[in-house]
């Protein structure tokens, strides 16, 4: 039976096609390859060098190609191409997954390795390859998409899924996958593992992957919303899955990013930060293309798809992801000593109650900075986007989700 390497090179990736793969082989690790690719990734996987070509289609065998890095902040990505007997027809399935390997993910994802061949190796055969660095997992989801995927599936925290959810869409539309025969379109999965799995726990999941895993082989499906970004220019959209954020949450959020290091540490090390020179902003809010309104000293302005961010706070505690609208949660005027008071109700979703917090039900909300200081920070998944304006909209039941 052929299996197809997936080996990632620079800007780019290329399948290399290894004969004569043995149907019983274990995950063999690929040497570390360093090179430049002057072509975009697209156009180095034509459909005869697909890395989900199969070569064999009479076998029920799946193949999984695991794309790895486990160093720095690059990302640690997985791809299976898939094969299913149904109905007496071989039917074709790709799974590609994709991990943040931050070290201690990359290290837990080895540990998790014969679990998933426990439960996946005796229809799949095992290969491992490598990616290039960070935001590597976009470009990756879009061509596995195109290729004809049954799902993607993101192994990590809420960075890699956010990755993973913009890799769907591309130029403002859903990426298409080119195979006019596919009868269902390409699934999301979620392994959490890393710093934090905020969007697991607005689905009541453990943070258990190995439960994760087990919903994976079952592969049942539920569609999920998802949000969308655009900003004043014709600049590219950007998607998320799980919350946004604007002002002093944002902030630390960014702050937060540098100190990874220390585990859910870094979102206390990272508020502190942030509240160094803060200052309550007067913000415009446009809520369902209706009219302006004003929201004064705003300490930050949550836009939720989900409930949790920052390793656990309930900040949108009404939001659901298939609901077709975002909940925003707005903060007013509040000092240093109101979030130490208040913490624990900003944990545990009762602050909607508190003096000077509003929420509201929207499908669209646009925000802009009224001095026009151009310093109010944005973020969304806990990713950094830069600053307002900014437009919001729900795209209902824009992914379906394995669940």
């Amino acid at each position: 039976m052929a299996c197809c390497y997936q080996v990632s090179l620079g800007g780019g990736i290329v399948a290399v096609a290894a004969s004569s793969f043995p149907v019983n082989s274990k995950l063999k690790p690929f040497p570390a390859l360093k090179a430049e690719l002057p072509k975009p990734m697209a156009s180095d996987l034509s459909p005869d060098r697909s890395i989900f070509h199969d070569a064999s289609s009479s076998s029920p065998r799946r193949d999984l190609v695991f794309i790895v890095n486990p160093r720095g902040f690059s990302l640690f990505l997985s791809c299976i191409s898939c094969l299913f007997l149904e109905k007496i027809q071989i039917k074709k399935q790709h799974l590609l997954f994709g991990a943040g390997a931050n070290g201690r993910t990359g290290k837990d994802w080895k540990k998790l390795l014969p679990y998933l061949r426990s439960r996946l190796d005796k229809n799949c055969n095992i290969c491992e390859s490598l990616t290039s660095g960070p935001y590597h997992a976009i470009d990756i989801t879009r061509e596995a998409i195109r290729e004809g995927a049954d799902a993607v599936v993101a192994v990590g925290g809420d960075g890699t899924l956010h990755e993973v959810v913009n890799g769907f869409f591309w130029a403002g539309k859903p990426v298409a996958n080119h195979n006019r025969e596919a009868t269902r379109s390409t699934a999301l999965g979620l392994i959490p593992l890393g710093t934090g799995s905020d969007f697991a726990r607005t689905l009541g999941w453990k943070n258990d992957p190995r439960e994760a895993i087990d919903r994976i082989a079952e592969g049942l499906r539920s569609p999920v919303d998802v949000g969308v970004i655009t900003g004043e220019s014709e600049e590219e959209s950007h998607y998320f899955i799980n919350v946004a954020d604007i002002h002093l949450s944002a902030k630390a959020g960014y702050f937060a990013s540098r100190y990874k290091r220390f585990g859910n540490l870094c979102y206390v090390i990272g508020a502190l930060q942030a509240f160094m020179g803060h200052k309550n902003q007067d913000l415009r809010i446009k809520v369902n293309e209706g009219e302006w309104e004003t929201c004064s000293l705003v300490t930050a302005l949550c836009i939720g798809n989900a409930k949790y961010f920052g390793g656990g706070m309930k900040i949108t505690p009404n939001a659901d992801p298939s609901s077709g609208n975002f909940e925003v949660v707005i903060l007013q005027d509040f000092k240093w000593y109101d979030f130490i008071l208040k913490l624990h109700r900003l944990y545990n979703g009762t602050h909607l109650s508190v003096k000077n917090v509003s929420s509201r039900s929207v499908f669209s909300i646009e925000v802009e900075d009224i001095s026009g200081s151009g310093s109010i920070y944005v973020q969304s998944d806990g990713e950094h986007l830069g600053f307002l304006p900014r437009k919001f909209c729900i795209l209902p039941s824009a992914i379906q989700m394995i669940c």
